[in-house]
């Protein structure tokens, strides 16, 4: 075996032959791993080509020397088996994952961990499930009859799974159903069921993710048992949490009115720092009117940090940093000076009252607010391509 370096990210042969016709490619993504990798393949040799033809493909993000112990262990291998190695994991684990999804060679591909808690023996009845039940995602969940979560370690990680189940079950009710463990990173999916260009992973829930965006037709599940991690230390921390909050708000908001919703959301909540900075400065002894301006800024700062983080983050490198911010702040003043001579107009010209003059005028500045951010600020400028989670990663030619 000859590793060819091809940039971020490279795909290195370790055996040639290219997986059969209908077989199933194992995707699985790996930050340093090394420690299971071999445990990983003896149990897949074991348990998964003797049932149905397979490949495997790592993607691998790691720090330490995971690329080598697989390359290896791969010696011994009777089934093809290759890396894609990120210098640069953007996506995270997700976006992993899609890459070894663009990779794939079958029919089938079964998304799994390294680290044994996902038992590789049941890939096999994964993929028969799909072929029985004609379906186009088939999962594998801790919450069927038959299932557990036992390799939860402690109940603060079972709390933890329970409750994002319920949150995220609760926002997409239409595209989960059908699907009792949507945070699950174990399923077998069809190929062509996935298109990779819709998927924007952030973290590693790249069921949800999947789920949502490209929405499978026909969903199957069979119960499986969570294992105990083989070896090694879990990657799940608290800022993973806050990323699959934030995954979360950016599924959630992915439709124009929905976003819009959550522009609104996001203004009202600036109010507190507009409040608290007009009293702060009058308090000091500043004149009302000077300190309104002034204090206006604060909350349009809080609501810029917001829409960066949690409505428009897939689109903020379509312009530099200080160049979103000017515009921003230029919108957000804008509505200021544009509300007043909106009242007088629907009070002259129209003959409405004060107040729903007042009222209409705001949700007329809301809704041109809302679109001029959308399109002056996070819409790609012509002639350049946009840049999602994992565009232009992936330097490297697919080798077999």
């Amino acid at each position: 075996m000859t590793i060819q370096p091809t940039g971020a990210e490279q795909a290195t042969p370790v055996t040639a032959d290219p997986a059969e016709p209908g077989a199933v490619t194992v995707v699985i993504p790996t930050y340093n791993e090394s420690g299971n990798v071999r445990e990983l393949l003896r149990r897949i040799a074991d348990a998964v080509p003797a049932r149905i033809p397979c490949e495997v493909v790592f993607v691998d993000d790691s720090t330490d020397d995971t690329p080598a112990v697989i390359a290896d262990a791969a010696r011994d291998c009777a089934f093809p088996l290759s890396v894609i190695h990120r210098d640069t994991p953007e996506g995270g684990l997700g976006g992993a994952v899609v890459a070894g999804l663009k990779a794939a060679a079958s029919e089938w591909i079964v998304v799994m961990d390294a680290d044994l808690q996902h038992p590789p023996d049941l890939v096999p009845d994964l993929v028969a499930t799909g072929e029985k039940e004609g379906a186009d995602l088939v999962v594998a969940s801790r919450y069927l009859p038959g299932g557990s979560r036992a390799g939860l370690a402690g109940g603060y990680r079972v709390a933890v799974s329970r409750g994002a189940t319920w949150l995220a079950k609760g926002l997409f009710p239409r595209a989960l159903r059908g699907i009792s463990d949507p945070m699950s990173g174990f399923f077998a999916v069809r190929r062509d069921a996935v298109t990779t260009d819709a998927l924007k992973p952030l973290g590693y829930k790249i069921l949800l993710e999947l789920a949502v965006r490209c929405r499978p037709r026909r969903v199957a599940e069979v119960p499986f048992v969570f294992q105990e991690r083989f070896a090694g230390a879990s990657k799940s921390t608290a800022k993973e949490g806050l990323r699959f909050l934030r995954h979360l708000v950016e599924l959630r908001t992915a439709s124009p009115l929905a976003r819009m919703a959550a522009f609104g959301l996001i203004g009202l909540t600036g109010f507190v720092p507009n409040l608290a900075a007009l009293y702060a400065l009058t308090g000091a002894g500043l004149h009302y009117l000077p300190a309104e301006i002034l204090a206006n800024q604060f909350g349009v700062a809080w609501n810029f940090l917001l829409i960066e983080v949690l409505l428009f983050r897939d689109r903020r490198h379509h312009r530099h940093r200080a160049d979103r911010i000017g515009r921003f702040a230029l919108l957000a003043n804008a509505d200021l000076v544009l509300r007043l001579p909106l009242i007088a107009l629907f009070v002259g010209q129209l003959h409405l009252a004060v107040l729903p003059a007042t009222a209409l005028a705001l949700l007329t500045t809301f809704v041109l607010r809302f679109a001029g951010t959308e399109a002056l600020v996070y819409l790609p400028r012509k002639g350049r391509p946009g840049t999602g989670p994992t565009a232009g990663s992936r330097t490297g030619r697919k080798v077999r």
